[in-house]
């Protein structure tokens, strides 16, 4: 099992729960809870680049009080220890789940460390493949890639078509 949130993590949760209900140029943007990290999303917000900009100062600051860090994304603020990245939560993922092979999809800065952690497991011999939903942001998370598509349909396209293949596939074989 993973480790326990970070008790800054259990704190901010409801200062930026707080915070989101205030009126403001960010109405729409709304608080993803991902366990050890929470995220603030912008894109549904009228104007995202707005709501981002009017919530960035405050959510740093809300971060920098609970020695937490920001990693700033597409239309989001992701808010998590500092010592804790994607990286970490996929190696603890394999680990956990003793998986054999890894497909990491990703979209972000943020997701560098995890495309990291594919090749550091490649190189222990777990087999890995790294996606980029692509999006003209993140040119970086195209670049490290293995394979680029065109956005979550992308994806969704993707394991679509690996599902089709492993279905097909002789179970005698």
């Amino acid at each position: 099992m993973s480790a326990p949130p970070d008790q800054g993590i259990e704190v901010i949760r409801q200062e930026l729960a707080q915070l989101l209900g205030q009126p403001g140029a960010h109405q729409g943007s709304w608080l993803e809870d991902k366990g050890s990290a929470v995220a603030i999303h912008t894109r549904r917000a009228a104007d995202p680049a707005q709501a981002l900009a009017a919530l960035s100062g405050p959510v740093r600051e809300l971060a920098d009080r609970h020695h937490l860090r920001v990693e700033p994304g597409k239309m989001v603020l992701e808010i998590r220890p500092p010592s804790v990245h994607k990286g970490d939560v996929l190696r603890a993922a394999v680990r956990d789940h003793t998986a054999r092979a890894v497909l990491y999809a990703g979209d972000d800065l943020g997701d560098l460390s995890a495309f990291a952690t594919v090749d550091e497991l490649r190189r222990d011999g777990i087999p890995g493949v790294k996606v980029c939903s692509g999006s003209p942001e993140a040119p970086e998370v195209a670049a490290a890639a293995d394979i680029v598509v065109d956005g979550p349909a992308g994806v969704a396209d993707l394991l679509e078509t690996l599902t089709r293949r492993i279905e097909m596939k002789d179970p005698s074989a």
